[in-house]
């Protein structure tokens, strides 16, 4: 662990306490979990701080923890047979998590050429939902709308909480895990009505599943561990067998 990132976490704890919590990360990286009800007050905290001054959001992503954690890849077990992937159902929540979304945040200090990450797990209920930071960092306006597009992630305190990169009319929040790779409607142009409509996905939900099966003579149990230059004598047939 480099004495920068530990000096740096050392400050970090000093103004944040108890309350904000380190986890594990890479060693030129520092990373914390903050309480959702402490949000914004913490992130008051992190950019105003003079030793730390957090003063730029670099970004801001959600996170869907559904099947974090799940084996669903048969990999050594299946080394002679190539890969297969698993079609069970799988249980929600992640193994071992006690949210299933989040939100991670990345700061940047200009002044002090630093970066801490945040992550904040959302609270418990259908939408998650978060405090907004827009007004502790202006950047946020765009990132929240584009967390709540794609996992549905509701922001309190947003001054303008809607879609950004999926059409109008869209279903659903597309990168959540549970949502079908074909989504739920589909867009074609109608003849009849002269414009473009929205209906039901015709494609048929299939799984997914990658068979590779060769038939190579040169994995052949025959050949395996032969020692080199040993070359097969021809078999001849019998003279007295060949025509019947």
């Amino acid at each position: 662990m480099s004495e920068v990132i530990e000096t740096l976490a050392a400050s970090v704890a000093a103004r944040l306490g108890s309350a904000g919590e380190r986890v594990p990360s890479l060693a030129s990286e520092l990373c914390y979990e903050l309480p959702a009800e402490r949000l914004t007050e913490l992130a008051k905290i992190l950019r105003d701080a003079p030793e730390l001054k957090f003063e730029v959001l670099a970004d801001l992503s959600g996170v869907d923890y559904l099947h974090y954690g799940l084996e669903e890849w048969q990999t050594e077990a299946a080394t002679s047979t190539g890969f297969s992937r698993g079609v069970r159902s799988l249980p929600a929540g992640g193994a071992g998590r006690k949210h299933r979304f989040a939100v991670a945040y990345q700061l940047l200090s200009v002044a002090h050429n630093r970066r801490v990450r945040l992550r904040v797990y959302c609270e418990d209920g259908e939408p998650p939902i978060l405090d907004s930071v827009c007004e502790i960092w202006s950047a946020a306006n765009w990132y929240e709308r584009e967390a709540f597009d794609l996992y549905g992630v509701l922001f309190r305190g947003h001054p303008d909480l809607r879609r950004i990169l999926t059409d109008y009319g869209f279903v659903g929040h597309p990168f959540r895990k549970d949502f079908p790779l074909s989504g739920y409607v589909e867009v074609r142009y109608d003849p009849d009505r002269g414009r473009v409509v929205y209906q039901p996905v015709s494609i048929e939900p299939r799984t997914l599943v990658p068979k590779v099966i060769r038939h190579d003579n040169r994995y052949s149990p025959e050949l395996r561990d032969r020692p080199a230059g040993v070359v097969d004598t021809p078999k001849h047939s019998d003279p007295r067998t060949a025509h019947g």
